[in-house]
């Protein structure tokens, strides 16, 4: 599989990402698969040259870090992969095992490593925004844990880009490690990104990759599947517009004779705006799959014409950023409880 830089730095990571939220613990939600059915989906994933794998300590409650991280490590050297974890959501019912405090990102960081069995992370990821914290504790608190060795680069996601940049620019005029990638929601159906936080990106050498290339499964769907039935946001997509996308996708998928999958993967794919896609599986298939519509090629009058129905969310359905992070924030703090 192609490498490609990471943003404006020295790291080299494979095209695509595997995002593991789908790997760790059934019982933290019934989706997700277990440790015997997780591993067949890693090895897929590493034949067919894909060595950056994205986790969360939240994901099944930390034992998504487990499964991932000691089943990798078992099959290929450290060297040879790209790990990164996030932190934020709450852990417990403890007031101060969550968000973004020097407290939390110190105790977290310890035991994601236990967990992952490793003893240093390619990239540390805050998971969403925290507005409780000050911002110079957390960029002090990151910037000493790179100093550590436990982090070699730090990311974020689930912002607003203005939030993000304030954080970078905390970060360097404090001296401190900085971003240097983004991790965001882009899809054919939500590009609101487009607007502010991946021109900010491009302009400061920051990677941008990105997550639900299938829209939560609405461009590929044919049916309700088991994470769909237990989303809470599936009923963010579906109206008319999002419907005549959807249309178009699987008309250009029958042209090329491939499943409206690949067409919609194939778009985020080979964006010049993104660096690398996350990509899901529950399946060792939906590995090929994603790696087959990343080098499938959209000519540009495609690409128009999957583009042409776009238009900005309305606020009282949007899906943004924040609202993303307050939902979850309440879903994960229930679970915790």
């Amino acid at each position: 599989m192609q490498e490609v830089s990471f943003g404006r730095t020295g790291l080299k990571v494979s095209r695509l990402c595997l995002g593991t939220m789908s790997l760790g613990s059934s019982s933290w939600k019934p989706w997700v698969l277990d440790a015997d059915r997780a591993a067949p989906i890693l090895r897929r994933a590493l034949d067919l040259g894909i060595t950056f794998f994205d986790m969360a300590d939240w994901y099944s409650a930390g034992r998504n870090e487990e499964v991932v991280g000691r089943t990798l490590l078992e099959l290929v050297p450290r060297d040879a992969l790209v790990l990164a974890t996030k932190v934020f959501y709450p852990m417990s019912s403890d007031v101060n095992d969550r968000g973004l405090s020097r407290k939390h990102l110190f105790a977290s960081i310890d035991r994601s490593l236990r967990r992952l069995g490793t003893d240093y992370v390619d990239l540390y990821i805050i998971h969403a925004f925290d507005p409780e914290t000050p911002l110079e504790e957390t960029m002090g608190a990151l910037h000493d844990i790179v100093r550590a060795g436990k982090a070699r680069y730090l990311g974020a996601s689930t912002m607003y880009a203005w939030q993000f940049a304030k954080m970078n620019h905390v970060a360097r005029l404090h001296g401190w490690t900085p971003f240097v990638n983004m991790q965001c929601q882009y899809n054919l159906l939500y590009r609101e990104e487009e607007r502010e936080m991946i021109p900010y990106c491009q302009d400061a050498g920051i990677a941008v990759s990105t997550f639900s290339a299938l829209a939560r499964g609405f461009l590929a769907r044919s049916g309700p599947t088991a994470r769909t039935a237990h989303d809470v946001y599936l009923d963010f997509y579906g109206d008319e517009i999002d419907r005549e996308i959807a249309h178009r996708v699987r008309q250009v998928a029958e042209r090329h004779g491939v499943t409206p999958a690949h067409i919609a993967m194939a778009w985020v794919a080979n964006s010049p705006k993104v660096t690398v896609p996350l990509i899901g599986a529950t399946e060792p298939q939906h590995i090929d799959t994603a790696v087959a519509a990343s080098r499938l090629q959209l000519s540009p009058d495609e690409v128009r014409f999957l583009e042409a129905p776009y238009r900005p969310r309305d606020e009282i359905n949007d899906w943004n950023p924040v609202r993303r992070a307050r939902a979850l924030y309440r879903e994960s703090e229930s679970q915790s409880s």
